[in-house]
This record gives C-alpha cells, sequence and structure tokens, in this order.
C-alpha cells in the first residue's frame, strides 16, 4: 500500500499521511519528482520520453516525462527523483547530478478507466544532463514500455495543442485556465514546456 504525505499547495507536508487512492479521490495535494533527459545536439536542445506503460491507470500508452514518480510518506523531492531515475530507467545517480528546475503545482481532473480522479500535485522539476545511450537504460517493465528522443520546439508544439480544463497556475496556486495533457498520444503539459524553457535558459542562457 503506497502511502503519501498530504501537502499545501506550496509544497509543504502537512503532517497528515493518506493512503495513494485516498489522494487522488479526495483531491489532497502531494509531491511527485519529474526527471528530464537532456542532450544538446548542433545548438539544438532533445529531451528523452518515455512511453508509458499500457497498464498505468492514467495516461496508458502515453508519452511522458523522462522519469516521474510520487514521493512516498517521508520522502524529499530529491530522494523521491533519484529512486525514480534508478527504478524506472536504471540510472543510479547523485544528488549533485540532477539540476533543480524548480517546483510547480499542477492538478488534473478527469476520469481514467471510468474512475474520477482529482490529481492534485506538487511537481519538483530537474534535469539530468550526463551522456545517456537509451539502448543501455534498463527499462522498468510494468512502468515504461520505451523512450525515445525529441526535439525541445517540437516538444513544445504539441504540449500546446490541447484542450482546456480546469486547472492550477504554475506560479500562484489559485485556480485558472490551463491547458490540459497535449496532442493526442502524449501527456506533455504546456506547464512543464514553460517550466524546462525557464530553467533552460538559466543554465544555458538560451
Amino acid at each position: 500500500m503506497e502511502m503519501f504525505d498530504v501537502r499545501t499547495p506550496q509544497g509543504d507536508p502537512t503532517g497528515e499521511v493518506k493512503e495513494r487512492s485516498a489522494v487522488h479521490r479526495d483531491g489532497d495535494w502531494h509531491g511527485t519528482a519529474h526527471i528530464w533527459l537532456v542532450r544538446r545536439r548542433e545548438g539544438r536542445i532533445e529531451l528523452l520520453l518515455q512511453k508509458r506503460s499500457r497498464t498505468k491507470e492514467s495516461f496508458p500508452g502515453c508519452y511522458d516525462t523522462s522519469c516521474a514518480g510520487h514521493l512516498s510518506a517521508g520522502d524529499t523531492f530529491l530522494e523521491a527523483a533519484l529512486r525514480e531515475l534508478e527504478e524506472e530507467l536504471g540510472i543510479a545517480a547523485s544528488g549533485e547530478e540532477l539540476y533543480f528546475a524548480g517546483i510547480y503545482p499542477c492538478q488534473v481532473d478527469d476520469y481514467f478507466g471510468g474512475k474520477h480522479i482529482l490529481d492534485r500535485e506538487i511537481s519538483a522539476v530537474y534535469l539530468y544532463e550526463k551522456p545517456v545511450n537509451e539502448a543501455d537504460l534498463r527499462l522498468q517493465a510494468e512502468e515504461v514500455e520505451s523512450v525515445c528522443w525529441i526535439d525541445f520546439e517540437r516538444l513544445k508544439e504539441l504540449a500546446f495543442r490541447t484542450k482546456t480544463v480546469t486547472g492550477i497556475s504554475m506560479t500562484s496556486p489559485g485556480v485558472n485556465e490551463l491547458a490540459a495533457a497535449g496532442a493526442e498520444g502524449y501527456c506533455i503539459f504546456p506547464w512543464e514546456t514553460s517550466a524546462l524553457e525557464s530553467a533552460f535558459q538559466r543554465r544555458y542562457g538560451i
């Protein structure tokens, strides 16, 4: 049974711990870590996408963040990021090898498999920039079907090709109209490509 810390919209633990399904049922804020594998080729930025397993509860078979996962009760964001990187892709990294891109609130209010889920996440975003050969990755079969690289400009196009739903601002914890996951077959959100663009400007000066 997975247990999560219930958090404030700013990401601080409230002291309450609940089981995963109850958190998604009740719309409680909880933590996730998103790790993006990044490479630069001929002046352009490419990112690794994972194709989610078709057995996943939400967005089965869709292309997603390089790797991501929930914080278990008691986890820090960095601890969760390092664990997910090793579990999903087989990369044993250190904290110093991850570049922290920021923390962002986001919510998804949708139905998956006929079940209503109100998923309110506080997401810490990290970059992993060490060279990676995708053929050498050890994929976690129950989570990841395959991986591929995509140009960042193309990813932005896909993220913004989407319908509009009620969401949470990535800059302040208020209710705003935000885009849902992007083009069909992808579950990349506009807030995340915007977060990546800000990180690239700070990191690479572009």
